[in-house]
């Protein structure tokens, strides 16, 4: 049966849309579960703090994040830290979902990566009351059912692969279509040549006389 989670916090960030956060340890075992590739997972390197995320566009990657929303989401999660939220100079470290690595022996909440060299650090110096205030009068809390969201968009993904195959495969044999007819059209044009050509007239003159 799927993990329903409630109240799930989501922001209005200034440039890509919906950021997604949650302080509970048992809920954000879920949201680590069921993410999408899409996410961009953000956290208060070293303490405790909320688990942040930023869901991008198909196809887009790290290097497509503005500047500007990485501050919000650094902002963010630093606001949402008993401990971070009170220090100056703390470190974010950000990277796409699909690069945590969960394992047995981790404690509830707490995630490692698969590739170190792919998490991101940005320094927050101190907290911004501009961008924490403007980003709170914009949250909204929702029921979600994560694993029911996530099979949606691999069912949608699926099915979107599967049209782009139907069109590939239809342009491809369009193109044999007319390649053929191509074909068809110059060993035509090339049989209609004169000196290719022959009348009854000429099969009259060359034949043998039997009469």
């Amino acid at each position: 049966m799927a993990m329903r989670i409630k109240h799930v916090e989501n922001y209005l960030g200034s440039a890509l849309g919906a950021i997604t956060y949650k302080r509970d340890r048992l809920m954000n075992e879920d949201l680590i579960k069921w993410g999408f590739p899409e996410d961009v997972w953000f956290h208060v390197d070293k303490v405790s703090s909320a688990h942040v995320y930023l869901r991008l566009h198909p196809y887009e990657t790290l290097d497509d994040l503005p500047q500007a929303v990485i501050e919000e989401c650094a902002q963010l999660v630093k606001a949402n830290s008993i401990s971070g939220n009170k220090m100056n100079n703390v470190d974010v470290v950000y990277t796409m979902w699909d690069n945590l690595k969960k394992t047995g022996g981790m404690d509830v909440g707490q995630v490692g990566f698969f590739k170190d060299k792919e998490v991101r650090k940005i320094r927050v110096e101190k907290r911004m009351n501009e961008i924490v205030n403007r980003l709170n009068k914009t949250k909204t809390e929702r029921t979600v059912d994560l694993r029911a969201e996530r099979e949606q968009r691999d069912r949608e993904e699926r099915e979107d692969q599967k049209k782009k195959l139907l069109e590939q495969r239809k342009r491809e044999k369009e193109d044999d279509d007319r390649k053929k007819k191509d074909a068809e059209t110059r060993s035509y044009d090339t049989l209609m040549r004169p000196e290719n050509m022959t009348s009854n007239l000429d099969a009259d003159n060359d034949s043998d006389d039997f009469m």
